[in-house]
């Protein structure tokens, strides 16, 4: 009997589908830019996206999120894939899904359901390192899972339960303590969940005595939207090894060097990027990571100006910084990436009015960024371009804030080109 062959295949990355909505409040435009994100964050948590459904509908379906026929349609594709061998293993969606979104819609489709809020949640948990950050992820994960617990048991369901009269459908004979999985489950995890916040108490302490102890010195802090180079921009300032790498959230924990610039010591600390749509339970989770930008003294705000639309990152960054507090501290906006910034000419014979994306970056300097003045800075910290120029403003700006905040302290380094000796 010959032996069968054992035939090893490589291992094939998993493929999604991305679903995104077009509605009254995001156009066509936005919706393509939010699923290339999505596709990126899709990508940075090791999955290949095959394809993409949008529908128009003035908001989400409360039942299945797109409408009926839609989900015919999705449902229908990952048939035909499946019966061609191409077997999609998930399908993201751009949005938050409620537990009984996720229920029909994994009820219809028979896939994993994921959205971006787990998709999110899950690269965290890749990326975490520290215990730190292991902590803040996993108290995170456990937010999210409280209010979708349900779809894990639905075979519970059946046996009604509760006390006393009327205690739920079917309950006759199951009355009394006897308690369901779903609600040991509950106690379970909002028991962990008190444990993990003590956790994140203590190492919160921690943090805030390092802090103090960290002495008279200037904090600035390197804020901006996930992916702009601000861990490129540390490594360069602080001339150290900080991990940097094209995908999102590469930094989830904050990083603190010390860096001098002529005879100035200061504080940088590398935090972690936003995104749009990041949901509260994260922000919450990482207030000890946020508590950095928060007592920091000057934010150095990092774009990417090669992205179409910095401008609306620089939004989300904005309010995400008010949302935690650190609004209206002195800022500097790093433009970064200007070796990769592109734009489209036009033709002498083209009429139509210029939009955003036929502007030099010549031209784009001299639209609103031209206000800022001083505040703003034209870098690429990959190729080293305005390096120099960079350090010569920061140092400015941290010269002025510490003799605002230690008037009495002498610079640590003192130098003696202008003295005569």
């Amino acid at each position: 009997m010959a032996m069968k062959e054992f035939v090893i295949s490589e291992v094939q990355a998993e493929t999604a589908v991305l679903v995104g909505l077009i509605t009254k409040t995001q156009d066509e435009r936005k919706t393509n830019e939010y699923l290339d994100e999505l596709a990126f964050l899709a990508e940075t948590a090791g999955a290949v996206v095959v394809k993409r459904f949008t529908q128009k509908l003035d908001q989400a379906n409360s039942v299945t999120y797109v409408g009926k026929g839609k989900l015919e349609e999705i449902k229908q594709y990952l048939h035909d894939e499946e019966e061609a061998e191409r077997e999609v293993g998930m399908v993201i969606f751009d949005d938050e899904l409620s537990a009984k979104q996720i229920r029909n819609i994994e009820g219809e489709l028979k896939v994993k359901i994921l959205d971006r809020t787990s998709l999110i949640l899950d690269i965290f948990a890749m990326r975490a390192q520290t215990a730190n950050a292991k902590t803040q992820v996993e108290l995170a994960q456990y937010k999210y899972m409280l209010p979708r617990l349900q779809r894990l048991w639905t075979h519970l369901e059946r046996q009604g339960g509760g006390s006393g009269a009327g205690g739920g459908k079917g309950s006759v004979g199951l009355r009394g303590p006897g308690e369901t999985q779903l609600e040991m489950d509950r106690r379970i995890i909002l028991n962990r969940m008190s444990l993990l916040k003590e956790r994140l108490a203590e190492i919160d302490k921690q943090k805030s005595t390092q802090r103090k102890n960290r002495g008279r010195l200037i904090r600035v802090a390197l804020v901006g939207y996930t992916n702009v180079g601000k861990s490129t921009l540390m490594n360069l300032l602080a001339k150290s090894e900080v991990f940097a790498e094209n995908k999102l959230f590469a930094t989830l924990d904050t990083t603190v060097r010390k860096v001098i610039i002529e005879n100035l010591p200061f504080l940088l600390s590398d935090t972690v990027g936003f995104i749009r749509k990041l949901p509260t339970d994260l922000v919450d989770s990482f207030k000890s990571t946020l508590d950095e930008v928060r007592e920091a003294d000057l934010l150095l705000h990092v774009v990417d100006i090669s992205h179409p639309d910095f401008e609306e990152q620089i939004e989300v960054v904005n309010k995400t910084l008010a949302d935690i507090g650190a609004a209206g501290k002195p800022m500097i906006i790093v433009f970064n990436k200007i070796d990769a910034y592109t734009y489209v000419e036009k033709a002498e014979d083209d009429l139509t009015p210029r939009t955003k994306e036929n502007l030099s970056l010549e031209e784009l300097m001299k639209t609103w960024m031209a206000r800022l003045e001083e505040n703003c800075l034209f870098i690429s910290a990959r190729e080293r371009q305005n390096i120099e120029e960079m350090k010569s403003v920061v140092y400015g700006r941290v010269k002025e804030l510490h003799v605002q905040k230690y008037p009495y302290n002498d610079f640590l380094y003192q130098t003696f080109d202008n003295y005569e000796v």
